[in-house]
């Protein structure tokens, strides 16, 4: 039974920092590459950051480059995303996601609210 649940999500305000984290089990997470998405209120989900199986690769989109860390500790089957200097745009519920040997893993998202 697979398990994948972002958490940490809350409200902040605008230039402030907040960390999610995903734990995961039910599949072989060291060998899973993993990403966030993002989806704002009234818009499709969007893909914000991936990662490799290792954690030694990275890869942002334009809107959270410089601003976002994704890391990865798979001793504790955990990622990691780091969100500093965050807008209101940045107003989302907030998934990572799991792709294993070509199976695609969903979890649920935490809501993070930027605002004054």
């Amino acid at each position: 039974d697979v398990q994948l649940q972002a958490s940490g999500g809350g409200l902040v305000q605008p230039g402030g920092s907040l960390r999610l984290s995903c734990a995961a089990s039910g599949f072989t997470f060291g060998s899973a590459e993993m990403s966030w998405f993002r989806q704002a209120p009234g818009k499709g989900p969007g893909w914000i950051s991936w990662i490799n199986s290792g954690g030694g690769s990275t890869a942002y989109a334009d809107a959270v480059k410089g601003r976002f860390t994704f890391s990865r500790d798979n001793t504790k089957n955990t990622v990691y995303l780091q969100m500093n200097d965050l807008t209101p745009e940045d107003t989302a519920v907030y998934y990572c996601y799991a792709r294993d040997r070509g199976t695609d893993y969903w979890g649920k998202g935490t809501q993070v609210t930027v605002s004054s």
